[in-house]
């Protein structure tokens, strides 16, 4: 009777949850996968098929952006991330290296609202030919551009300091190496710009208002997803930890975490398919200031961690299955309404 009651406490919370909020899409697309506010009436997405749109949140109008990207859209691959910030554009993207074979990179173009003409300022070695778990979000921390890069399904690379799939990047905004890098600072077998290792499939990677930190989400196995901090020098683990998840054959992977590894400020087991994340400031959900939100592909939902007592992490379900599978979201720097892509559209959330 108990688990019964508990049940449905969470039922009626979750319910009373999607009352209170309002959805509202504001424009079709085709499969976008990142996004970045340009001002407080514009949007610039990537969609992973090879565009890249300036969206009107006001009117709706849509400007279709030229570029001269050589990407390749290949399995989960194509246009990825985009941000941007003081007058330039910084993408992530799986870059077509020939004969089949593709990397993570990341390109640099001044912003206008008719060509862009990106300049590359990173690529992931060695390219590799997989359509899988390119990652890849950015986040910009005064001069300093972390993106993270997935380790295309290749496993034990992620514990390889002399390759860059799966991994966390830290350049300067230029394409320069940071000289306090973990090479110059006691990792001399690393790659200069390898900041972390033991990564899966990065999808989130967030800066924090508040504390200054870079956070990020990973999209484990079958089981194994999790939220946690950027952390130079470290290693999360994979493929010797599982953070508890499963091989899709279902044999454990390893252990959920142990000594020596960074280990995770929360997870997700089984999996949620963890996909973007952000740190929310603003007004419209003034509550929520400084915890962590969580967008998720496989249930669809959006969740909520209050984290800054890490002995009691707290997590809420704000909503599920309302617009369909969530790949990115972003915080309006005004008014603080949340925007969110799915797999054909833009929608704004809001209280009602």
């Amino acid at each position: 009777m108990k688990i019964i009651f508990i049940f449905l406490i969470f039922i009626f919370s979750n319910i009373a949850n999607a009352q209170n909020l309002n959805f509202k899409k504001i424009v079709d697309l085709k499969n976008p996968w990142g996004s970045t506010f340009i001002d407080h009436n514009n949007i610039l997405i990537t969609e992973k098929g090879g565009d890249i749109k300036l969206v009107n949140i006001v009117n709706k109008d849509i400007n279709l952006i030229n570029h001269n990207l050589k990407f390749l859209e290949y399995g989960q691959g194509g246009l990825l991330d985009i941000l941007f910030k003081d007058s330039y554009v910084y993408i992530s993207y799986t870059e077509n290296r020939g004969n089949s074979k593709t990397s993570t990179s990341i390109a640099k173009a001044k912003f206008n609202k008719k060509d862009l003409i990106f300049k590359n300022i990173f690529q992931a070695n060695p390219p590799i030919d997989s359509g899988y778990h390119f990652g890849s979000r950015l986040a910009i921390k005064g001069n300093y551009l972390f993106a993270s890069a997935g380790e295309r399904g290749q496993g034990m690379i992620a514990q390889d300091p002399t390759r860059h799939p799966g991994s966390i990047i830290r350049i300067n905004i230029d394409g320069s190496i940071p000289k306090d890098n973990p090479k110059f600072k006691g990792k001399s077998d690393w790659l200069p710009e390898i900041y972390q290792i033991g990564i899966r499939n990065p999808q989130g990677l967030t800066l924090s208002p508040f504390d200054g930190k870079i956070y990020m989400s990973n999209h484990g196995a079958k089981g194994g997803d999790w939220f946690g901090e950027v952390k130079k020098g470290e290693n999360y683990g994979w493929k010797i930890l599982g953070w508890g998840g499963k091989n899709y054959s279902g044999i454990p992977i390893g252990p959920k975490w142990k000594p020596g590894f960074t280990k995770a400020i929360h997870y997700w087991v089984p999996s949620i398919a963890t996909s973007a994340i952000a740190i929310y400031k603003g007004k419209e959900f003034n509550e929520w200031n400084g915890h962590a939100l969580v967008t998720s592909l496989k249930d669809q939902s959006l969740r909520k961690l209050i984290f800054n007592d890490l002995a009691n992490i707290k997590e809420d379900i704000i909503f599920k299955n309302e617009i369909g599978r969530i790949r990115d979201i972003q915080v309006h720097p005004n008014n603080g309404k949340i925007y969110f892509l799915t797999g054909d559209s833009l929608w704004v959330m809001e209280k009602n």
